[in-house]
């Protein structure tokens, strides 16, 4: 299993304590044995640069750099967006994907003005207003109860490629089928099917586009997922009132419509090279290779992420061992390391719920019709939804690496939550008053205003990003399931709140969900700001009882004493220091020191070590990152932890 890190336990590179001369063996070796020969010089060079991405220009010997491989190495952090046209691709084509989704999603906003009448469930009684929020629900059922989970077979035999395009062709088929229905039965199952598509959509594309980008730059390509999923609800609001005087038939427009841009993702997907990681997941290092050249700017790079990437899967592999579908999602509980990721995605994925942005992105139309206006500026209010919830998309392409993942939702949470409150307390404005219905939508747009940057883009990058690689499928699969059920709980039940609570009650009932998603994010979901994929498992070695301790503890006490108080002159205590490797030795051939602190990177990135500050203990625990020992010590590893918090 993957082991604890003892309370100040230094997190080592697992490259980095073999000496010199047998790490060019090993690399020589791997190369040899994985069809790799006329490589084997370039791998030379990238296994020492992995074993020390900060000392590459100190390599001395056969394997010294030369200037342009320098450079590259060096322009890798200072002009981070120079990367081959490729990757912007392939970056492309998964924001066409996450397009799709949102583009599905708003169409059945528009149509719930029209459809309930047509198929004869228009009515007002429980029975009409449930069957209106099933069909409505239906895609997200249909996604959490199976798309999600069978995307994790699909990908391990398929690949993340093959998996996107079966995807796209449910996406492709069924909303045409969809808007030639005869009955609300016809309508549910088309609705259903186009859930199975979505579910695979949104639990591979993040992952494809996570394991292909590299550290600096992960979080602003992947949270494209929301970007164009908010730029498709945009779509959809746009189609939507483009078909709104077309009549009886404009619902089945606005669900028909969403076939539009799985078009291009069906042809565009094979394009993009398939996720190296996948190929080294297979042992199929030839591929993994090819695949890297055509990600990186520069041969060296590529060498070095292969060999990294490839370290870190035999520590999993050796930690871990052969394991069934079934096994890996019984480990996302039972793996302490695991098991916190499983618990820090579940909640950033609920509280997008939680927040109520599905409850407008489902319904807005249905409640500003609610509010008194038309069914015309129905549709145009929810346009202006789309259009700010696009637009305000945008700085999270810089704050979400700048600012980080965390800060952005306990700084947008309680603006969402204050936004929502007043939009409900404008329905409290007579509806003869042209601000009852104004006010309403401006405090939505605020609210927008405040999601599109925050927990918008958060939750899908976060969860792509925090699970090991032998259990990223089935954890993106478990995060995007539970986001995408309590979406299908959501849609079931709001006609019902809507029509027993009103927009009033509705509104200040999410505003509370807004404060209590707050709280679980600050207790339960730690950073993950530019790290690499594999430097995350260090950061989830930390106990969740001293990371709920620390933020208890320090950061709310900083946080009162800074933001309240005024005091800037408050220090807060870290949890982790991520200290520079401050040199290499002179003579290359003499490695590094087992002690020597340092962490590996797959993208080339400065890595830093990181060591846990915590309260002193008298626990022991001797176990290090490299994992190789991980079973033999998990119990030990149990052990330290509860005499930890014993001590502290």
């Amino acid at each position: 299993m993957f082991e604890e890190v003892g309370p100040t336990q230094p997190i080592s590179n697992p490259l980095a304590s073999i000496p010199h001369e047998q790490l060019l063996d090993d690399v020589t070796r791997f190369s040899q044995d994985n069809g790799l020969e006329d490589y084997i010089p370039l791998m030379r060079k990238g296994a020492l640069i992995a074993q020390n991405p900060t000392g590459f220009e100190r390599i001395e010997g056969p394997e010294a750099l030369n200037s342009d491989e320098i450079d590259v190495l060096k322009r890798e952090t200072a002009r981070k967006w120079k990367v081959p046209w490729v990757l912007y691709l392939t970056i492309a084509t998964c924001s066409i994907g996450a397009a799709v989704q949102g583009w599905d999603q708003e169409g059945s906003n528009g149509a719930n003005l029209s459809f309930p009448t047509q198929f004869g469930i228009g009515g007002n009684s429980d029975h009409d207003v449930l069957l209106v929020g099933l069909i409505n629900s239906a895609p997200y059922i249909g996604s959490s109860l199976l798309g999600c989970w069978v995307s994790d077979p699909l990908n391990n035999w398929l690949g993340r490629r093959a998996t996107i395009f079966i995807s796209a062709i449910f996406c492709l088929v069924t909303p045409i089928a969809g808007a030639i229905t005869q009955t609300w039965e016809q309508f549910l199952v088309t609705r259903l099917l186009l859930g199975i598509g979505m579910g695979i959509k949104a639990s591979t594309v993040p992952i494809f586009a996570a394991e292909n980008s590299p550290a600096p730059i992960r979080g602003a390509l992947v949270m494209s997922w929301q970007l164009w999923t908010a730029f498709g609800i945009l779509l959809g609001c746009s189609a939507n009132l483009a078909v709104g005087h077309a009549g009886d038939i404009a619902w089945r427009l606005q669900v028909g419509s969403a076939f539009i841009p799985a078009v291009p993702l069906t042809v565009l997907i094979f394009f993009c090279p398939e996720s190296p990681r996948w190929y080294i997941k297979k042992k199929r290092y030839r591929d993994a290779m090819k695949s890297l050249l055509r990600l990186r700017n520069h041969p060296v790079q590529a060498a070095r992420d292969l060999y990294a990437i490839q370290a870190q899967v035999k520590i999993e592999a050796e930690a871990i061992g052969k394991s069934s579908y079934r096994m890996r999602f019984i480990e996302l509980f039972t793996i302490p390391r695991v098991r916190r990721a499983t618990l820090a995605s579940f909640v950033v994925m609920i509280a997008q719920q939680m927040c109520g942005i599905n409850i407008i992105a489902f319904y807005s139309s249905t409640v500003f019709k609610e509010a008194g206006t038309s069914d015309f500026n129905a549709l145009l209010a929810s346009w202006g939804f789309g259009a700010v919830n696009f637009l305000f998309a945008f700085p999270a392409i810089w704050t979400i690496d700048t600012f980080g993942r965390r800060s952005l939702l306990l700084f947008t949470f309680p603006n969402m939550a204050w936004s929502l409150l007043a939009a409900g307390l404008s329905s409290l404005i007579p509806e003869s008053s042209p601000a009852h219905v104004g006010l309403m939508a401006l405090f939505i747009y605020v609210f927008a205003v405040f999601y599109s940057p925050g927990e918008g883009p958060v939750p899908y990058t976060y969860s792509a990003e925090v699970f090991p690689l032998s259990h990223r499928e089935v954890g993106m699969s478990w995060a995007v399931a539970s986001c995408l059920f309590w979406a299908a709980i959501l849609s079931v039940t709001f006609p019902k709140i809507l029509a027993a609570t009103g927009v009033l009650g509705a509104f200040c009932l999410y505003a509370g969900f807004n404060i209590v998603a707050l709280i679980m994010i600050f207790l339960w979901m730690p950073e993950t700001k530019q790290r690499t994929l594999e430097e995350l498992d260090y950061v989830f070695a930390v106990p969740t009882g001293v990371f709920m301790k620390y933020q208890l503890t320090k950061v709310a006490p900083w946080w009162f004493k800074r933001n309240i108080l005024w005091r800037h002159n408050a220090d807060l205590e870290p949890l982790y220091h991520f200290d520079e490797i401050e040199d290499v030795a002179a003579d290359p051939s003499s490695g590094s020191s087992p002690d020597d602190p340092g962490t590996v990177s797959n993208t080339g990135a400065t890595v830093n070590t990181m060591e846990l500050v915590m309260a002193p203990t008298q626990s022991t625990a001797t176990a290090t990152a490299t994992g190789a020992d991980a079973i033999a010590l998990a119990a030990q590893m149990e052990r330290d932890e509860a005499a930890f918090r014993r001590a502290s």
